[in-house]
Order: C-alpha cells, then structure tokens, then sequence
C-alpha cells in the first residue's frame, strides 16, 4: 500500500445550531439539523483521501443504517475499508454536535468503536506494515492504539497521534510516537502543564520533544501551530478565515500533516498544507462535507502566496 493507515472510530454526527446554549431543564430551539458522516478516524482518513493519499482504515461500526451509510461513504472518498469490522448487535457510534457562533461541544456514544479490540490490530498488521504513516486517536481502546503503535514501530511505519479526546499518555507509548498534533486542551492533559499562551505551547513543545516525540504541532485554534523545526520551536499564524463550524478542523490538520510528510515536505510547508486545510474546513458544515480537496487546498495557499508577495512589493 505504501500510503496512510486509519485506525480509528467511526460515527454519525447528527448536528444542530443554537443561538443559545440551554441549561438544564432548558428548553431552546435549533435550526440547520445536519446528519453527517464523522468520527476522527473516519474524518482523518476522508480528509487525507481528498487530499491525494492512497488510505486505508481500520474499525468497527454496527449493522445498521448509519453504518452501512458510514462504509458506503468511505468507498465514495476511495478509503479502502476492508479492515472495518460490522458488528451485530451493538450500534454504530453517535455524535450529537451542538454548535454556537461556529463552535461546538460533542457528546459522543462510541458504540461499536469501543468493540475494536488488540486482536483485530493484529489482525491487520499486514496493513501496518505496508503503510507509510499510521494515523491514530483515542476514540477507540487505549490498548488498540498501544498495540497499533508496538507493531508499526517493528516495521518503521511512522506514528502520527492526534490524542483526542484528551489522555494522559504512558511514557512507554509517547516516546514511540513520531509526530504528535494535540490542540491546546491535549496538550495540557499529556504534560500536565497549563496551555494557554503561545509561550505556554512553546514551553510544551520542549517538554514533549524531550520526552522523545520526534515532531511535535501544537494546534492553538485561531492562533495558529506551535511546532519544532531542527533546534527552534516556531510558532506560525492561521489563516484568518470566517468561521462557519469548527468540527473536524483538528482532523483535517492532522490529516494534512501526514500527507505532508508522506510526500516528503518539510515541517515548514507541512504546517502551511495543514493550516489551509483547516481553514477551509472551518468555512463549511459539518464535518466530513467540510472536509477540502487537494485542488481547493492547493488555490487556498496559491491565492494567499500570491497575495503577500503582491504586499510585500
């Protein structure tokens, strides 16, 4: 295969915008109800597809509609799916999204995701092998991912961690971890240090390539990314951008980045890649419709290339 593996969840996003957000006991009505493909796993692998990478994914999902929608869905973006598993009785994985002045918060029932077991990783190891870079999240059992990172480190597959949602991570696994893209949330729960500056990030850069992660990116929302390049940690701006709906921007980054890498960029132009696609993500519903191609990608970054040498003259 010689491109990306996905091992991670699945989900149907059923979405709903508020003006305000109830209290409990609350009663307040929404508008634009969107149900949408998701799940970090399936939005990485999606996102990295359009972007021009031969993807493959590994997971579980239930035997039901939105399952079946969710694989069919997966084959429509050219995401290999053999090595998602459907399970009987136990239901495809949920997200109901609220979202508010084009940001969320998620309340997620993992259903099947949490049936994906170690012997279903080891079952796919020949997929580890071929691949280049193994993208990985924390919506499927710690031991999955444990277990995926053990076997790619056998073969040099490089290790992409996005550790979302938010985990304490063993000094064992974060050492074996190439390249780590946690938001400011994350970072703070792997560090136990407070992120809440662009010198707080900088600081846990620092801390986490000591620790032995090979590539640290800091991802600050409108900030933009902390990241280390040789001996320096850079912090470089996002793009500004109307914000329509956050969800699955921190995937489409994350995604970008490993195709990046994947073609030989370096962390410079990686991080230029993977702010554009996050922008653009940003700009649209839901979260896989929101998800960019390569071609919207490639304009994004050629108009704003354009645009500063235009100013810089």
């Amino acid at each position: 295969m010689a491109g990306i593996l996905v091992i991670g969840s699945l989900n149907m996003d059923l979405v709903i915008e508020t003006p305000t957000t109830p209290v409990f006991g609350e009663t307040v009505f929404g508008s634009g109800f969107l149900t949408a493909p998701g799940g970090k796993g399936a939005n990485q692998a999606v996102a990295a597809a359009r972007l021009g990478a031969e993807v493959a994914m590994v997971g579980c999902v239930g035997n039901d509609a939105f399952g079946h929608d969710l694989l069919a869905n997966l084959k429509a973006n050219r995401v290999e799916a053999q090595g998602i598993q459907t399970l009987e009785d136990i239901p495809t994985g949920v997200a109901v999204i609220v979202v508010k002045e084009g940001n969320n918060f998620i309340i997620v029932n993992s259903g099947a995701n949490y049936s994906l077991t170690p012997r279903m990783i080891e079952a796919n190891e020949p997929l580890i092998k071929a691949s280049a870079i193994l993208i990985l999240q924390f919506e499927v059992p710690v031991e999955c991912v444990e277990r995926a990172i053990h076997i790619a480190k056998r073969y040099d597959t490089r290790v992409l961690l996005n550790p979302a949602p938010a985990k304490k991570l063993p000094e064992e696994t974060l050492n074996k971890v190439d390249i780590l893209t946690p938001n400011e949330f994350e970072c703070e729960a792997i560090t136990g240090r407070p992120v809440k500056s662009i010198a707080d990030a900088q600081e846990a850069s620092g801390y986490l390539t000591s620790r032995g992660v090979k590539q640290v990116l800091i991802t600050l929302g409108s900030q933009g990314v902390v990241y280390n390049h040789a001996d320096q940690i850079v912090h470089k701006p996002a793009y500004p951008v109307e914000t329509v709906d956050t969800t699955a921007a921190g995937d489409a980054f994350s995604a970008a980045i490993a195709v990046a890498f994947s073609e030989g960029m370096d962390v410079d132009s990686a991080v230029d890649f993977g702010n554009a696609a996050g922008a653009l993500t940003v700009t649209r519903r839901g979260a896989q419709p929101s998800l960019p191609t390569r071609a919207e990608v490639n304009h994004f970054l050629e108009v704003r290339t354009t645009a500063k040498e235009h100013k810089q003259r």
